[in-house]
């Protein structure tokens, strides 16, 4: 009786490691057998007339600085990527139920995403892996910091607005061989930037996601464009610098009831009007050196 349990036992374990490929090893082992590693630099699709479709999602975290100086708009971006690997499937039913293995970004081939405004290289590091599933969609998330170019209207400042654009695009494909596509995701994304917006200088006013036709653009390449409107807090400027220039004014019309004789009103004069020269001082500062047009609130100091 023993040795026939101990016969029973031993073939049930056989039966189970012979069906049983249980591990991601036994499933990496067979995407390598299947060219997994081998092409990272070709696109992965069995026609090459068909293109590979690559959803984008861009979740601007937080807005660090918008410098009106240099024209530079710099924020945090969650950006996720998501396509499909034509070469990649397995039955999830011959790993004990696997449905999604993490690769390493150096054995998967991987879109050229850039941002067209960007002006600085990131210094962030990259995922380091990438999650594949068993139809073989492949997605990934990278944290960047972005440092863009944005034209700034100063004309109404401090009570201005700004709009800066984000364009995303491939650095060399067209459209016929990558399209573009902007994932769902666009209610939680304003959730999540009007409450990281309330501790800074600027409040999110508005965010517009576009697609533009392909026909439309030179280079034949899809794109998705995310147009950022932004607009600035003015209560701290009117606070600090317009109230005390409003003051000075008062005491520059106030002077003309002091009696001409004696000196008294030289000095009361001499002294707003160093006053005032500080407070230019001050908003030569802030003001930026390259804008196209001079803001009113410059143009009004000039006159006065």
């Amino acid at each position: 009786m023993m040795l026939a349990g101990f016969l029973l036992l031993l073939l049930l374990t056989d039966g189970e490691s012979s069906n049983g490929n249980c591990s991601y090893r036994d499933l990496y082992q067979l995407l390598k057998s299947e060219g997994v590693g081998k092409n990272t630099m070709i696109r992965p699709v069995k026609n090459h007339t068909s293109p590979t479709v690559v959803e984008l999602l861009a979740q601007i975290y937080s807005v660090l600085d918008v410098n009106e100086r240099d024209q530079k708009f710099v924020s945090y971006v969650w950006i996720y990527l998501t396509w499909r690997d034509e070469y990649i499937s397995w039955n999830p039913e011959d790993f004990c139920g696997i449905e999604r293995i993490f690769l390493s970004n150096d054995q998967l081939w991987k879109p050229d995403i850039i941002i067209e405004e960007m002006t600085d290289k990131d210094k962030i590091n990259q995922s380091p892996y990438f999650t594949v599933d068993y139809q073989g969609e492949v997605s990934v998330r990278n944290d960047i910091k972005v440092i863009s170019t944005c034209e700034m209207h100063l004309y109404k400042f401090p009570f201005d607005s700004q709009s800066c654009n984000l364009t995303f695009r491939s650095a060399m494909h067209p459209d016929k061989e990558i399209k573009l596509r902007h994932q769902a995701g666009y209610t939680e994304m304003m959730f999540m930037l009007r409450e990281k917006f309330k501790t800074h200088e600027w409040i999110l006013l508005s965010l517009y996601i576009s697609d533009p036709d392909v026909d439309d653009i030179e280079t034949e390449q899809s794109m998705v464009v995310y147009e950022i409107n932004l607009g600035r807090r003015s209560e701290l400027y009117v606070v600090n610098f317009m109230l005390p220039v409003l003051f000075f004014l008062g005491l520059d019309l106030a002077s003309f009831l002091i009696s001409d004789k004696g000196s008294e009103k030289l000095s009361f004069k001499v002294t707003v009007l160093l006053s005032v020269t500080v407070m230019q001082l001050i908003l030569s500062e802030i003001l930026p050196s390259t804008s196209n047009r001079i803001p009113l609130i410059a143009s009004w100091r000039r006159f006065w």
